[in-house]
């Protein structure tokens, strides 16, 4: 049996001078319209989820947390308080 890729249809309405744009483009990279609109379109959303998993932080912003990870504050009684509760939550027996 042949392996078949499933597809599905997309359907755009867009002024004709962004068409005329993307169809310049498309002919300049050999490519018909509609592989290039894909392959665009798959690159903005690739890049889109990635930006949006990616935590950003300034120099000083970033001297905080490596600051906070090479020298942590103190346990607080609270805190081991906190952590004994947890681990009853977690591990009841």
């Amino acid at each position: 049996m042949l392996d078949e890729k499933k597809t599905a249809r997309l359907e755009a309405r867009l002024p004709a001078e962004i068409h005329s744009l993307l169809k310049e483009a498309a002919d300049l990279q050999g490519r018909t319209l509609s592989d290039f609109v894909v392959a665009s379109a798959r690159e903005a959303a690739e890049k889109a989820i990635a930006r949006s998993t990616e935590i950003r932080l300034t120099q000083a912003e970033q001297k905080r947390f490596a600051k906070a990870i090479l020298s942590p504050p103190p346990v607080t009684p609270a805190l081991r308080k906190a952590m004994k509760h947890r681990e009853r939550l977690l591990d009841p027996s």
